[in-house]
């Protein structure tokens, strides 16, 4: 598990992690291919501009290792603007992370000109609206969608210093695509009669995982074998037995 802290885009952050792990010297699978590429997978692509406080990330190692040893070779090479949080041993049979990550949770913190109250109001309206219908720009061309079904909650809270701070939980759904922090946001700012929120800081602080499903135990062939019936002999003590174990 990693935090992340700075911004690039995904591609320059594969590039960042594949040096760090070349670095590490960590026995990691793929790098000992003719095309050296690091078997490393992050559950969820944070966009540009957004920080994470507890980002996930598949990696397989070759040869299994203490984890006290895998941990101070990565935390000796992080790519920049990371620190390492966690570390655990999967089971190579459990689903990766990709098809596991249900939801983000994302922070935002803004100023409140608008009141706290109603920016809670607004955030209300909208879970409790059937359709937000939609449009964001794809290419040139604009893509109609509904947001709604990919709002789980919004609470809205007063930070220590008199900003609104909306904990926005947002649904992946693999054939609709995932919950965008940016579209629920410009949403808020409508219902409140006005532009887009543009938050002072935003950060995913959560990717909600399904369970792993329970593996599936064999199905016995055939009746089971009734126990033979016992003698009352056979609940008897035996006398011990002379010398041996």
């Amino acid at each position: 598990m990693v935090r992340r802290a700075a911004l690039p885009a995904q591609r320059e952050q594969l590039a960042e992690w594949e040096s760090a792990l070349v670095a590490s010297r960590l026995p990691v699978a793929g790098l000992d291919g003719p095309r050296p590429k690091a078997r490393l997978v992050l559950a969820a692509p944070l966009s540009t501009g957004i920080l994470g406080e507890a980002e996930l990330a598949d990696l397989w190692l070759t040869e299994r290792l203490p984890r006290w040893r895998v941990r101070e070779a990565l935390a000796a090479g992080m790519p920049i603007g990371h620190a390492l949080v966690d570390l655990y041993d999967v089971w190579l049979g459990e689903p990766p992370l990709p098809g596991r990550v249900i939801a983000s949770v994302y922070r935002a913190t803004l100023s409140a000109p608008n009141g706290l109250s109603r920016i809670a109001a607004a955030a209300e309206a909208l879970l409790a609206a059937d359709t937000l219908p939609r449009q964001r720009r794809k290419g040139e061309s604009a893509v109609s969608y509904d947001l709604r079904p990919f709002l789980v909650s919004i609470e809205v809270m007063a930070g220590p210093e008199g900003e609104a701070v909306l904990r926005m939980t947002l649904r992946h759904d693999p054939a609709r695509g995932v919950g965008r922090p940016d579209e629920t946001l410009a949403a808020l700012g409508e219902a409140l009669g006005g532009t887009p929120l543009q938050p002072e800081t935003l950060v995913r602080e959560e990717l909600v995982l399904a369970e792993p499903p329970a593996p599936d135990l064999p199905t016995p062939r055939g009746p089971r074998r009734q126990p033979a019936p016992r003698s009352s002999s056979d609940a008897l003590p035996r006398p011990p037995r002379q010398g041996g174990r």
